[in-house]
């Protein structure tokens, strides 16, 4: 892998081609992203990039009542990670993550990586935490159907039989049942980049990115290329 970038979910939109085609498209505010350290083999055992994503401030200042002015630290990095960041020259990142570069020894602390590390018709892989849906039901988590709802049915939206009885006197797992639905990590692959917009940090892929508005999404190289 020599591409990846850390980005933020903006929303989705539009785009009209040339010939008057439309192409739905997600824009993903990627980077600009730092790099924090450098893993070599030689150190950690094997070789990749730490980069940081997203400014965090460890203080702001607001107003009182009385319209004075004070600073409120809301401890948002520990010490040990600030100095992790001192040691880069780097400020407070939100989001830290790691990429196993092919090309790692050529990136250095504090450097920059932006959205144009990438390039009209790239096919990328994009992952993120899907949205949390709550509790739900066999029908809404799994797509199963419902049962009829007349002529004295009490069978609607049940999930059904469970297994047999006396033999194997058990529930087997995996079975698809009602429960948490949502909140977990999904990847999509082989999606296009359709535009990338440079000077604002901007990458329009064609078609929906896992997630919500502002979560984080990890765009990298695509691994299974179509």
């Amino acid at each position: 892998m020599k591409k990846a970038i850390l980005a933020t979910k903006v929303g989705m939109t539009q785009i009209f081609s040339d010939d008057g085609s439309v192409t739905p498209v997600t824009v993903l505010q990627a980077g600009p992203c730092v790099v924090t350290q450098i893993k070599t083999e030689e150190i950690d055992g094997y070789s990749a990039v730490q980069v940081g994503f997203g400014e965090k401030k460890d203080k702001m200042i607001v107003k009182d009542k009385g319209g004075n002015k004070k600073i409120v630290h809301r401890h948002g990095i520990p010490k040990a990670q600030q100095g992790h960041f001192d040691k880069a020259g780097v400020s407070g990142m939100r989001f830290v993550r790691e990429f196993k570069f092919d090309n790692a020894s050529e990136y250095e602390p504090s450097q920059e990586i932006k959205a144009d590390i990438f390039a009209v018709g790239d096919i990328v892989d994009a992952s993120a935490i899907s949205k949390g849906k709550g509790f739900q039901g066999a029908i809404k988590r799994h797509n199963q159907h419902r049962g009829p709802m007349t002529h004295g049915s009490k069978y609607h939206r049940h999930a059904g039989s469970n297994g047999a009885a006396s033999d194997p006197s058990k529930v087997f797992k995996g079975k698809k049942m009602p429960g948490h639905m949502g909140s977990v990590k999904v990847t999509v692959q082989n999606l296009e980049i359709v535009r990338v917009d440079a000077e604002n940090n901007l990458l329009l892929i064609k078609g929906s990115v896992p997630g919500p508005k502002k979560g984080l999404v990890t765009v990298r190289e695509a691994v299974k290329k179509a």
